[in-house]
């Protein structure tokens, strides 16, 4: 229970960090990432499943780059149903915004973990 703590918060807070990069994410406040962070994580644990199974054949063909844009589908969803989690520049802002999220959230977790908090 305490690591999906660590990882909802890190989460949340790989969200603000990522809203301060001039990359076209905007998050109101520290309470809307945490509820974008839920909200991302529940899609991620349902929806993305689907959706790569059902490009599996698309993901093939292009070497896996059709799941960066699977990624960037989620993180949109998730700005439409979190009010104060803006997309300024659409998909681009998406793509962006879930591979720094990604990158940042995979660092700092990382970093949690040999460091013993995790």
């Amino acid at each position: 229970m305490i690591s999906l703590l660590i990882v909802w918060i890190t989460t949340s807070a790989s969200l603000l960090l990522v809203s301060k990069l001039p990359i076209g994410v905007d998050i109101d406040s520290f309470t809307k990432a945490l509820k974008a962070s839920i909200i991302f994580g529940i899609l991620n644990t349902l929806l993305k499943p689907i959706l790569v199974f059902l490009t599996i054949p698309l993901t093939i063909v292009t070497l896996g780059l059709s799941l960066l844009i699977i990624n960037a589908m989620i993180f949109g969803i998730t700005s439409i149903f979190v009010e104060g989690f803006r997309l300024r520049y659409g998909l681009w802002s998406a793509v962006l915004g879930s591979v720094f999220l990604s990158l940042t959230n995979n660092t700092v977790l990382k970093i949690l973990t040999v460091t013993g908090w995790n």
